[in-house]
């Protein structure tokens, strides 16, 4: 539905994309990979509109095998729940991907360790737009203090940005 012309539209006024690994633009793809990202662009895997990473791991079970087998480059079956290491997994993804920006809801960033994370990935979901009852709930399960405090996550988590080179 975007007319031929917004791309080069886009290039010449600067404005990025948004790529979101799994809603591809290309209809003959099932994912987009943040390594396939133009310069132009930021990469996510969940906007506030969509479950988080943990939350989408539970929905389609084909489609996750699907991701788990040709995304991530996994043999056998897929783990009924995503593990801290797929979550960290599809982060550093879009970490290393070659987009201007790699933006991460916390909970997906929280997600990678197992420790921090909330139990039920279900509660991680901002908003649900085709149900008008469900908007705008969510509530971070830490306080910024106790957060703070994680200086292990929080090590490793700037280890990756700068390794990636999105750091200092």
């Amino acid at each position: 539905m975007v007319p031929d012309c917004v791309p080069d539209v886009m290039k010449q006024l600067g404005l990025l994309s948004l790529e979101i690994q799994r809603m591809p633009k290309d209809p003959k793809k099932d994912f987009f990979h943040p390594n396939d990202a133009p310069y132009l662009s930021v990469v996510t895997p969940s906007t506030h509109d969509m479950s988080t990473i943990r939350g989408w791991w539970e929905e389609d079970r084909s489609r996750i095998q699907q991701f788990y087998n040709k995304e991530l480059g996994q043999w056998g079956e897929a783990p009924a729940y995503c593990e801290a290491w797929i979550n960290q997994a599809i982060v550093l993804q879009h970490l290393y991907s070659p987009a201007m920006w790699s933006v991460f809801q916390l909970q997906d960033l929280l997600g990678m360790n197992a420790a921090l994370r909330r139990e039920d990935p279900h509660a991680e979901r901002i908003n649900v737009p085709a149900n008008p009852k469900h908007y705008w709930r969510y509530r971070m399960h830490l306080s910024m203090e106790e957060l703070i405090k994680e200086e292990a996550f929080t090590e490793e988590l700037s280890g990756y940005i700068k390794a990636s080179g999105r750091g200092e």
